[in-house]
Formats: C-alpha cells, structure tokens, sequence
C-alpha cells in the first residue's frame, strides 16, 4: 500500500499525518510507503513548521527531516490512497485528473475517523491548534491501518 497525505503547504498537517502514519506502519510491521505533499508550492523545500515537529516530539514523532514539496502528476499514477486534509485539497486534486480511476484513489482523511464529529482536518497554521490537528490525524491513521490492513 502506498499512501500520499495532502494539506496545503505540506508544512503542517500531512507531514504530521506522514509521520503519524510511519510510525503507525513500524509498530505493525507493516510494507508500506507514506509521503506527503502540498496542493500549492509556497513553501517547496521548507521543513514543517516548528509548531507541527514540536507537537510530533510531545508524542514520539520527529517529522523534522521532511521537506515540503508540491503534488505531482505523477503521485496519482504511483499511490494506491491520496487522503486529504480538507475538502479545499480534496478538490484542489480532484480538479488535476481526469481518470475516474485516478479520482476515486482521492478521500478524505477523516473518513476513515471513528468517534469523531470532524469531517475534516482543520489547518493549525492560523489557529495554533496542533494538539487538535494531531489527534484528529492519528484518529484517521489508524482507520486507515484497520481497513487496509490485510494480515
């Protein structure tokens, strides 16, 4: 399985989620590739945000070695599941394909969420709720190990 995790400047939430979700993948043992992306490139080659690895390492999670980077074309082809943040990205990327193939691998991350009223992740960058973000994430990462997890 591979996974891409999509925010909007791939500095805040989906390398939380990209971290999350490694870390996730370890403990089960699991053959999987995580990356994340953004649906623009403002901060291409930047670290996260120093509030987004500082809420990772309260929890065991360094993401401070990822590097931001912008969604290719070729991200569609490549990963099997393309989980967005927000219902902005989840249309950001469907908008870039046109293969009903391609868009169905696009959901939103939140989705695989139990016992939770979000529908969606919301961004931390303006709100400096990252503990909220973070939880949120990790809610939906583990759904998603518990509907693709196939051992």
């Amino acid at each position: 399985m591979k996974i891409l995790m999509v925010c909007l400047g791939n500095i805040c939430r989906s390398p939380m989620a990209q971290g999350i979700m490694e870390a996730l993948i370890r403990e089960k043992g699991l053959d999987w590739v995580v990356d994340s992306a953004g649906t623009n490139g403002f901060h291409d080659g930047e670290t996260p945000d120093p509030r987004a690895i500082r809420e990772s390492m309260t929890r065991g999670i360094s993401i401070k070695n990822q590097i931001s980077r912008k969604i290719k074309l070729h991200d569609f082809e490549y990963f099997d599941l393309i989980l967005t943040m927000d219902l902005s990205n989840r249309n950001h990327c469907l908008s870039l394909v046109s293969d009903p193939k391609l868009k169905d691998k696009i959901q939103l991350i939140m989705d695989y969420a139990l016992d939770t009223n979000f529908s969606f992740v919301p961004d931390p960058y303006y709100d400096n709720r990252f503990d909220l973000a973070f939880e949120l994430i990790e809610k939906a990462c583990h759904g998603v190990i518990d509907k693709f997890n196939k051992s």
